[in-house]
């Protein structure tokens, strides 16, 4: 069974920092790149990080671009999202998400998501 665990969030300071984790079971998980998306309230789920399968690439949206680092431990089937000067519109919720596969009908699957609040 595939699973995606990830890690509790929790309130924040703005100017802070975090890690996230996202624990991976139930697939080959260096087979995958892996993708972290956010959503803040009243918007859209958007990616903002991802990492080749290899963790040899990654990419990384505008809005967190510099501030942010997507990692992964292929050994522990672990991908992390790091992020610094935190700001009060980094509040949303974050998932960590394994892409599907069309050719073998494999689905996308997402954790559960974590909620992270940044004051002011």
């Amino acid at each position: 069974q595939v699973q995606l665990v990830q890690s509790v969030g929790g309130l924040l300071q703005s100017g802070g920092s975090l890690t996230l984790a996202c624990a991976a079971s139930g697939f080959t998980f260096s087979d995958y790149p892996m993708t972290w998306y956010r959503q803040p309230p009243g918007k859209e789920r958007e990616p903002i990080a991802d990492i080749t399968s290899e963790g040899s690439t990654t990419y990384y949206a505008d809005s967190v671009k510099g501030r942010a680092i997507i990692s992964r431990d292929n050994d522990k089937n672990i991908v992390y999202l790091q992020m610094t000067d935190l700001k009060p519109e980094d509040t949303a919720v974050y998932y960590c998400k394994r892409p599907g596969r069309q050719l073998s009908r494999e689905p996308e699957y997402w954790g559960q998501g974590t909620q992270v609040t940044v004051s002011s």
